[in-house]
């Protein structure tokens, strides 16, 4: 019995290294008598990858709880809508606030001119300043929000930019309303006399909103301007648009077409109308008297 349970059989099964060499066994290093299974090492080798294991987990939860919040603190800033004085957001206050153009002529905050009127405009104003001594501020602005209409708007731009009555003696302001398609032409005094209030009325009246009309933005401002120039100037009145010139063709008819359309109408319906009631009762007929 003792060759059969002896550690020296076991040593190779066991890796028993030592102790397990000496005649005599001993109760701490006979393996049989073992008082922790061998299985303990497994269960500790599981307890510590779990105990490494529980930082990354914590970490990466960690990280996606951040990564929500910054996301939801994003989404929260870009949708709700910012609730200053007015409509702080909306063009006509930022050219209130900016002022008038330093290097140029014109303030294109609508966006509807192009480079080519917007050097043109640069050209023809600078000489005039230059020759005249008056300076010609243009304003494009996609829609008013503050002032009922484009002459309230004028004055307060000429206002706010000139507030003493020396600064906009010499100045004119133009402002251009895209999605209203109507226009306004204000001044200090000196500009208001130079130009003529006739000028200034038929300008406002023709130029503008005639061509924005067919939103030709650019031939509106810079016709503009060669008008009040030539005004200033003394030269004749180059003159421009008319409505009635620039009426578009109606797609609706008159009365005497539409009465004309309803006869035919009528004559067509009445005959589609008899031919369905005569020609079934007709047939009708003839397979009767057939039998």
């Amino acid at each position: 019995m003792e060759t059969i349970f002896s550690a020296r059989c076991l040593s190779p099964l066991l890796n028993i290294k030592g102790s397990c060499s000496s005649t005599k066994p001993k109760a701490n290093s006979n393996p049989l008598f073992c008082n922790k299974p061998i299985t303990s090492s497994l269960r500790k080798n599981q307890s510590l990858s779990l105990k490494l294991s529980s930082p990354a987990s914590t970490s990466w939860f960690t990280h996606a709880q951040q990564g929500l919040a910054a996301l939801a603190i994003s989404l929260a800033l870009n949708l709700t809508p910012l609730w200053h004085s007015g409509n702080a957001l909306a063009s006509e206050f930022d050219v209130l606030n900016e002022g008038p153009a330093k290097e140029s002529f014109v303030v294109d905050d609508a966006g509807v001119l192009s480079r080519v009127t917007k050097s043109d405009l640069k050209q023809l104003l600078s000489d005039l300043e230059s020759r005249k001594n008056f300076h010609i501020n243009f304003i494009t602005v996609r829609k008013l929000t503050s002032k009922a209409d484009a002459f309230e708007y004028a004055d307060q731009v000429l206002e706010r930019w000139y507030p003493s009555v020396e600064e906009g003696n010499n100045k004119g302001i133009v402002v251009l309303v895209t999605s209203q398609k109507e226009g306004a032409i204000t001044g200090g005094p000196a500009f208001v006399q130079a130009v003529g209030e006739n000028v200034l009325d038929a300008t406002v009246s023709e130029n503008l909103p005639v061509l924005a009309t067919d939103e030709k933005y650019n031939e509106a401002i810079y016709s503009t301007a060669k008008r009040l120039v030539a005004a200033i100037d003394g030269l004749p009145d180059p003159g421009g648009p008319k409505f009635e010139d620039n009426k578009r063709e109606s797609n609706f008819k008159s009365r005497e077409e539409t009465e004309e359309k309803r006869g035919q109408f009528t004559l067509v319906v009445g005959g589609l109308l008899v031919i369905a009631f005569v020609v079934p009762m007709a047939q009708y007929y003839a397979y009767v008297s057939k039998k």
